[in-house]
């Protein structure tokens, strides 16, 4: 027991210098192993952790009073097995502000979460209002707790995206307060975009443009932000304001081709008071020619369309 604990209190000691919050995850065989008490957690007080993570819990009534410890220590839960476990710590009244939940991770390809499951486990804790918190992936990582290296995310899903999309996608679900890169080690350009997606105040979509966009177009689609429209359409998202303030600009007619969900659309001059208005195509439609296709949502994220809400704003970047 003292050997563990001077062997990981140097290491807990130097992360805590980093200002970073260490989690120790645990299972009710080894506080047996260790000796230590789920109704004493000083063994984890002196090692300098943060939390203790329960990958296996004990019967609810442990958990909960493990929450009540004296020194503050976090008592983090497995969010991911869609029983009622915390439903069950609940009716021992915890200490809420020191009950976390978080998703697994999941080295094994398509053995990841499924969305409707991972929806259904994060209300069970959302319900309460307790902290949340998922995995995503790093493609720079190249190592982590076990041998078989496909990525360490929560969600299967996104596996193979880039990190901010997967950042993005947790942040817009509504259900997840913080992130954490599964493997190691993330390049520093992916934690930056990680940082970018997550402190962002409004979700940004990447879009690939085409070579026949115009400079007001660019000025419509980049120097704005943007707002879904709330008498909504099912075949276009109508972001308005751009047609009142360049009402005196010039859209031409060029790349008047048919439509598809993700392609970025202008009204050129054809459509009258409509010309300059932004949208974005949900479903495919014919173009009279009234219509200029300026760009393309990237293929990774375009299913972040179905996360935008009618009357949030958004913005527009290009992908490059």
């Amino acid at each position: 027991k003292e050997k563990v604990l001077a062997d990981f209190k140097q290491v807990v000691d130097y992360a805590n210098q980093l200002g970073m919050e260490v989690m120790v995850d645990i299972n009710p065989g080894l506080f047996e192993q260790l000796g230590i008490s789920y109704d004493d957690l000083s063994f984890f007080d002196e090692m300098g952790a943060y939390g203790v993570r329960l990958d296996i819990g004990f019967t609810g009534a442990e958990e909960a009073k493990m929450t009540r410890n004296p020194y503050g220590i976090k008592i983090e839960i497995n969010m991911s097995s869609g029983t009622g476990y915390v439903d069950n710590i609940m009716s021992y009244s915890p200490n809420t502000d020191n009950l976390l939940g978080s998703h697994n991770f999941y080295p094994h390809r398509y053995s990841g979460l499924g969305y409707d499951h991972f929806v259904s486990c994060s209300e069970k804790f959302r319900k309460y209002n307790l902290n949340t918190m998922a995995f995503v992936n790093s493609h720079a990582a190249d190592f982590g707790p076990w041998p078989t290296q496909d990525g360490l995310c929560s969600l299967e899903d996104h596996r193979d995206l880039p990190i901010a999309t997967q950042v993005k996608h947790l942040v817009l679900t509504g259900l997840i307060d913080d992130i954490s890169v599964g493997n190691a080690y993330a390049s520093e350009a992916e934690l930056a975009a990680m940082a970018e997606a997550f402190n962002a105040d409004y979700p940004t979509l990447r879009i690939d443009v085409t070579d026949g966009i115009t400079e007001n177009e660019r000025v419509c689609l980049f120097d704005n932000l943007h707002s879904y429209r709330g008498d909504r359409s099912e075949y276009i998202l109508r972001s308005t304001m751009t047609r009142v303030y360049y009402k005196d600009k010039e859209f031409p007619a060029h790349d008047t081709n048919d439509m598809v969900r993700g392609d970025v659309l202008i009204d050129n001059v054809g459509y009258g008071q409509y010309k300059g208005e932004t949208q974005i195509a949900l479903k495919e439609m014919k173009n009279d020619g009234r219509v200029n296709v300026v760009g393309k949502i990237t293929e990774e994220e375009l299913f972040l369309l179905d996360f935008l809400k009618p009357w949030s704003s958004f913005k527009l970047t290009e992908n490059k």
